[in-house]
């Protein structure tokens, strides 16, 4: 399914606007980890899902690293992938709206 610029510009909007705490991991791009130091440590998802990992395995690998960090993490950031969100939750907008 392929979204135009302007289609998912909109849906960044919509998620740059919601308190992220529990995201599927299907909708990760990437995670940023921020690491004493001013270092950070990056685990991309999608490079990951491009190499034939499974979602089980993604999660493996993320919680390995941050067992690795230890207590050098300091924050952790998400950043979400709008494409696989819109694909998601679209079909379902528009199974509510269509008879509006």
């Amino acid at each position: 399914m392929l979204f135009s610029d302007e289609f998912l510009e909109k849906w960044e909007h919509i998620i740059n606007e919601v308190t992220k705490t529990d995201i599927p991991l299907e909708c990760i791009k990437k995670v940023v980890i921020k690491i004493d130091g001013r270092k950070q440590k990056t685990v991309n998802f999608q490079t990951l899902r491009s190499q034939g990992l499974d979602i089980t395995e993604i999660e493996i690998v993320l919680s390995r690293t941050l067992t690795d960090l230890g207590d050098l993490v300091r924050d952790i950031d998400f950043v979400v992938d709008v494409t696989e969100v819109a694909k998601l939750v679209q079909p379902e907008t528009d199974k509510l709206l269509k008879d509006l």
